[in-house]
């Protein structure tokens, strides 16, 4: 069994309406010995969307008094998951340095500032003009990111593309190698995003192959997330995850706390 969720959302992310207390004992319910709320910070967004910085003090607030309230059920750690964007490197590494985290997830969610989960970024282009250009940004933006611990859902644009069928890691390895080897020279881990089993995926962001690829590569740290947005969706297909991360050649998973490794579990 995984005992740490370390990709969950409440209602401090605008797209989320889930009480973090109700969130915290579905955790608990569930089994789970870790939690990390990661709440989401996107400068680029439009119209003040997923910007926590509007609520910050408030996030550390209620999350610091509810690990106090839980503290003896669960290890409630406070995180973040911070959108990353190649022309706000100033304003997002301050943000990530001005307060306290416990962990930091760095997506990508914008591609030339605009958000990829939208049909209408689609419009007019062909699966391989996506396809890289999704690539060749987080390229961009590992070479002006470096304070975050794991790359979340590294392949998260399969979420959202119209023709599905027309993409396939070996047809654009060339540069999901470049974006793993950034990632593993830079010393930092990927995530075990379940949330893709809510679009039909059948594998974790990223799943078995990119999973390998990272191994084969040297890297050593992976987190499980279940990139919840309600707490129904905390640790789903987690028996899924493990025996992907075991088929890939895992044998233990991360949980940080103050931006280190607090603990690494066997799996």
């Amino acid at each position: 069994m995984i005992l740490s969720d370390a990709h969950v959302h409440t209602s401090f992310s605008t797209d989320s309406k889930a009480d973090p207390t109700e969130v915290i004992e579905t955790a608990i319910d569930k089994g789970l010995k870790f939690l990390t709320i990661t709440d989401h910070e996107d400068f680029g967004f439009p119209n003040d969307e997923f910007k926590l910085n509007l609520s910050i003090d408030k996030y550390f607030d209620t999350l610091e008094k509810l690990k106090k309230k839980y503290g003896h059920k669960i290890n409630l750690l406070i995180g973040l998951e911070i959108g990353l964007e190649a022309d706000k490197p100033d304003v997002i590494n301050s943000f990530i340095k001005s307060y306290p985290f416990d962990f930091v997830i760095g997506s990508m969610h914008l591609v030339d500032g605009c958000d990829i989960y939208y049909p209408s970024y689609y419009k007019g282009k062909e699966t391989d003009e996506f396809i890289n250009r999704y690539y060749d940004s987080i390229l961009e933006c590992l070479d002006l990111f470096n304070d975050f611990d794991v790359f979340g859902h590294v392949d998260y644009i399969i979420r959202y593309i119209p023709r599905r069928e027309e993409y396939s890691v070996s047809k654009y390895k060339n540069k999901i190698e470049k974006v793993i080897e950034k990632i593993v020279k830079a010393g930092k881990g990927i995530e075990l995003n379940t949330g893709g089993y809510g679009y039909g995926l059948n594998e974790t962001n990223p799943g078995l192959e990119i999973l390998k690829i990272y191994k084969e590569m040297g890297g050593e740290c992976i987190t499980f997330g279940s990139d919840a947005h309600e707490p129904k969706d905390l640790a789903r297909e987690f028996d899924k995850a493990l025996l992907l991360a075991k088929k890939a050649g895992f044998n233990e998973y991360t949980v940080f706390e103050n931006r280190a490794i607090k603990e690494v579990i066997k799996l």
